[in-house]
């Protein structure tokens, strides 16, 4: 089978290398003019005018982010099978539609509101500043990931306000109400185009400045009521929007144990790499598994198991290898501030050794932050 996939960088090529023992090749269309992917065939095509060349190579078509022009897929999906669908794409680059979905499949999410000028925006920050005693989180309907495109303001001060509208506004903009919560958590699902579903168990995610740095998988003290709530959740967004291939979830838990959506991704995600070597199949394995029509497998995890994400620099990698249980998936990229670089899994067969092989990773990676997670007593994450 012949998979294009729009886009081409490192989801891509993961996918791709994941797809290659299954007798699957790629083609990926890449409209950046700077791709990162470097297996199969890559059209370059920053002027739109090479889709009927790529689709003529390719059986059917998925993505591997979601900032596509949704005219564009819908186009697609007149001439070749799309996964998933230009509904989802639509749903999950607009946090507004996204926020109605939860609303409407009863998903809990923290209170907002839709504006589009600074007067709509300060009546909200009061509001919501007023009813809850706590933070705002603002940030663009559509764009904006890895904390781009965001801001937390504490008061309804109007210069703040107004700082804020001019810094990420002058367009429509949601308002959160701020939650507290123990612990950042996600769950990754897949759906088959026969209906199959698996899910994978939750992962906790630890977040600087809006980048993932953390996850750990499964959960060290997470029960099956919180498991299965999550998977009530996703279980609901796969089936509404009749959903093919891998979907993501990230969630706030709170410390009752609710769980409160905040966004998901219509693909593949970063705070599942550690299926690559922690799962039975990993979420690439699956998702294209979903898309060919294949049965699916086992979502099972194998170990604990640890990603960490590099970013700026490799750091040293001879010594990183050195350790045990250590897998390291580099995505061929040059150094630069603040680029994904690639990430480490990180497998033990305890917590207490990955947590601790977790440490001796941050310290080999330069400015990697202090792994923090919710079942490390506090005296120890400090």
């Amino acid at each position: 089978m012949r998979i294009g996939i729009l886009g081409a960088g490192q989801l891509g090529q993961m996918l791709a290398l994941a797809g290659y023992p299954l007798g699957q090749r790629f083609v990926f269309l890449d409209t950046t003019g700077n791709p990162s992917a470097d297996i199969g065939q890559t059209l370059i095509d920053k002027n739109n005018s090479r889709l009927a060349e790529f689709l003529n190579q390719v059986d059917l078509i998925s993505y591997e982010f979601e900032h596509l022009p949704v005219e564009l897929v819908r186009e697609i999906e007149q001439q070749k099978p799309v996964y998933p669908s230009s509904r989802a794409l639509q749903v999950c680059q607009n946090r507004g539609l996204e926020k109605a979905l939860f609303t409407q499949l009863d998903i809990p999410t923290p209170e907002y509101h839709l504006v589009d000028s600074l007067e709509s925006l300060q009546l909200a920050v009061t509001d919501l500043t007023t009813k809850h005693q706590k933070p705002v989180v603002i940030k663009t309907v559509t764009e904006g990931y890895d904390g781009k495109g965001q801001a937390v303001l504490k008061t309804d001060a109007s210069d703040e306000v107004e700082a804020v509208w001019q810094r990420i506004g002058k367009r429509e903009l949601i308002v959160e109400a701020f939650i507290d919560f123990v612990r950042e958590v996600s769950i990754i699902a897949v759906r088959s185009q026969t209906g199959e579903v698996r899910f994978y168990p939750m992962a906790e995610n630890h977040h600087v400045d809006g980048i993932l740095r953390y996850s750990y998988a499964p959960l060290a003290n997470l029960n099956e009521e919180i498991q299965h709530q999550a998977e009530g959740y996703i279980q609901a967004l796969l089936d509404e929007l009749n959903y093919i291939g891998v979907l993501t979830l990230e969630l706030f838990q709170q410390a009752n144990g609710q769980l409160m959506a905040n966004e998901m991704a219509p693909r593949v995600h970063n705070s599942g790499h550690w299926t690559q070597n922690g799962a039975v199949t990993s979420q690439f394995e699956n998702h294209l598994r979903a898309i060919a029509g294949l049965p699916l497998g086992s979502t099972t995890a194998t170990s604990p198991t640890c990603m960490v994400n590099i970013l700026g620099r490799c750091g040293d990698i001879k010594e990183l290898l050195k350790m045990e249980g250590c897998h390291l998936h580099l995505y061929g990229k040059e150094e630069r501030a603040g680029r994904k670089l690639g990430h480490l899994n990180l497998v033990a067969r305890n917590s207490a050794t990955l947590l601790a092989q977790v440490e001796k990773a941050a310290s080999l990676l330069p400015e990697a932050p202090k792994p923090e997670f919710s079942f490390i007593p506090k005296s120890q994450n400090k």
